[in-house]
């Protein structure tokens, strides 16, 4: 039987290297990219054609979008804000821009310093811009699955949030889980309603790990039709915005688990943990992944010379079970 074909995205020169304190230079992002273009994903964001003044991180937006080199196959996003930063993206040929909305208002007022309404009238502005290009888009839904100033998020409201966008025609839909909040049965739940109300659109799944549950919602988005998934190498990012907020889920962690689960993710392993191996070098600290500490599941060792020969670990040879 055939694997079941999943589609894994990849946002870590985005959505980590925008929250790091360290800045990346413009040649080593253009190499990651370049190395993450031979892995195998779906889609890469690679960069935010924000304010330069706002994230500083990524004031080379233009220069690392002319100078990468795209690889057939690959869709490379970026996030835009407004207009003037889709006029920018566009000058740059992207394959598709990506727009950020909160599903609550609070969060939505800190992370954008505007109501909802507001927001949705100056993505409005900007669909219409691109809509009149090839260039995709799509909507990322913040909190989608909790807001930690508010609390629960009604299903009904990012369902309708959705319809607003699809109206518009756009190609795809992000649902977030900013800070963590979200849990399997509440995943489930939300993915099926999702799947079967708008099944033309993408939609994709976007988890933090920031209470250890982001594997498992992806399991449960799984059950629910979903195929889609963002990713961060190493575990990279975070929401400024939103107390709490710890990095999303590992790009590594993420794909060795599907691929024991006997699923396609179409992603090379090896290749993406040497991509995450120069990560510490490039931002200046350890990163939160675990297959990069510990190896895959079948990365074995050698036995420690000796062996169970000596007298004392015979004695012992049963308590680590």
């Amino acid at each position: 039987m055939a694997k079941q074909r999943l589609y894994i995205q990849e946002v870590a020169t985005r959505d980590g290297f925008q929250n790091e304190a360290v800045y990346v230079e413009t040649e080593d992002k253009i190499a990651l990219v370049n190395a993450l273009s031979e892995c195998g994903y779906a889609k890469i964001e690679v960069t935010s054609f924000t304010s330069p003044k706002a994230i500083p991180a990524l004031k080379d937006a233009e220069a690392v979008m002319h100078q990468i080199r795209r690889k057939e196959g690959v869709v490379y996003t970026v996030l835009v804000p407004n207009i003037r930063g889709a006029e920018r993206a566009l000058s740059c040929k992207v394959d598709e821009v990506n727009l950020v909305m909160s599903v609550s208002e609070s969060h939505n007022r800190r992370n954008l310093r505007m109501t909802r309404e507001q927001s949705f009238a100056q993505l409005a502005e900007v669909v219409k811009v691109v809509r009149q290009s090839p260039v995709a888009v799509n909507v990322s839904l913040s909190t989608a699955m909790g807001c930690p100033m508010e609390g629960e998020v009604p299903v009904a409201e990012v369902l309708d949030w959705t319809a607003r966008f699809a109206d518009l025609g756009v190609h795809g839909v992000t649902l977030c889980d900013t800070t963590g909040m979200a849990y399997p049965s509440q995943v489930g739940e939300l993915s099926r309603l999702a799947r079967a109300r708008f099944p033309a659109l993408e939609l994709t799944l976007h988890f933090h790990n920031t209470r250890g549950l982001a594997l498992a919602n992806t399991l449960a988005a799984l059950a629910a039709g979903i195929d889609r998934f963002d990713s961060s190498l190493g575990g990279l990012g975070g929401c400024p915005y939103a107390p709490g907020a710890s990095g999303n889920v590992c790009t590594e962690e993420l794909v060795h688990m599907l691929e024991l689960e006997g699923y396609d993710t179409g992603v090379d392993l090896d290749g993406i943990l040497a991509a995450a191996a120069r990560l510490p070098g490039l931002i200046g600290h350890e990163v939160p992944s675990q297959i990069l500490k510990a190896g895959r599941r079948l990365d074995l060792h050698p036995m420690p010379e000796g062996g169970a020969d000596m007298p004392e670990q015979r004695a012992f040879a049963g308590a680590a079970a």
